[in-house]
């Protein structure tokens, strides 16, 4: 992807330069020098990050194991005011808590650093391993008494604690009790597992990485039923990660090991209902 289509890209969308350092890790300086011209030769790890967030999905399988070429530019509403009538003053990059909590609540959405990202309805089968999961995990805490509390969407999660980000996580476990209020989570969860769709791969395996990462979540699990392969990252162990299939048993990193999915359950249940 060259410099003129990332800037392309980034007009597009309507991001900004913060956004895009914040979703790529590249420092913000070293993005205003790459898409401004002035880094005549950027170093290609440093493109391949910008690409990953401005591109289509081309530059994806040399960070990830489980490439995904196909994968869709994530769904921004190129006109959310439009759409929503919400402030017509506003454009995508500039949109807040108010903005979000202004929407109907008949069609989901996302605000990541003020950019709103249309959610469409899940199928049937991604609910269905979203829930399994959930119970499987409610279950083991609770036989365990254990004090942290698993969710299962949709429920909102002020991610970064400012006004400018608001997801909803297919799965997640709380262990603080002081970040859970009525109305939303307020911080990063402990725990937080996405299950991939078409609509929202894009979304999942680039941009919310990067926000559950610096935002404090310290394991993330990324369920792609299409492959039938579960990635998960241990954000506290420097960024490591472990790949698995559907008939493995998958430990969760933030007890320790002692608490194990046996995702082939899942999938046994599941299947027939694709």
């Amino acid at each position: 992807m060259t410099v003129h289509e990332m800037n392309e890209r980034k007009r597009e969308l309507g991001l900004t330069y913060g956004q895009i350092a914040r979703m790529s890790g590249v420092p913000e300086s070293t993005v205003r020098k790459v898409l401004g011209g002035f880094t005549k030769a950027p170093r290609y790890a440093t493109l391949q990050a910008l690409s990953r967030v401005l591109g289509r999905g081309e530059a994806v399988s040399e960070a990830y194991p489980v490439p995904y070429p196909e994968a869709e530019q994530p769904s921004v509403l190129r006109d959310a005011s439009a759409v929503y009538k919400i402030n017509t003053e506003k454009k995508q990059g500039e949109y807040t808590l108010e903005d979000y909590l202004a929407l109907p609540d008949e069609r989901r959405v996302e605000l990541i650093d003020g950019v709103i990202y249309d959610m469409s309805a899940p199928t049937g089968y991604h609910q269905l391993i979203a829930a399994h999961l959930h119970t499987l995990l409610f279950n083991w805490i609770s036989e365990k008494g254990g004090s942290c509390m698993p969710f299962v969407s949709p429920v909102d999660v002020q991610l970064d604690c400012d006004d400018r980000t608001i997801v909803q996580p297919d799965v997640l476990i709380l262990c603080d009790k002081s970040k859970y209020t009525p109305a939303r989570i307020v911080g990063a969860p402990d725990f937080v597992a996405e299950v991939l769709s078409k609509s929202t791969k894009s979304k999942d395996i680039f941009i919310k990485l990067n926000k559950y990462r610096t935002a404090g979540v310290r394991e993330y699990w990324i369920i792609d039923p299409a492959k039938k392969k579960v990635m998960v990252w241990h954000f506290e162990n420097e960024d490591d990660y472990d790949l698995y299939s559907f008939r493995d048993r998958i430990p969760v990193g933030i007890y320790g090991g002692e608490l194990v999915i046996d995702f082939a359950v899942i999938d046994d249940l599941v299947t027939p209902w694709m």
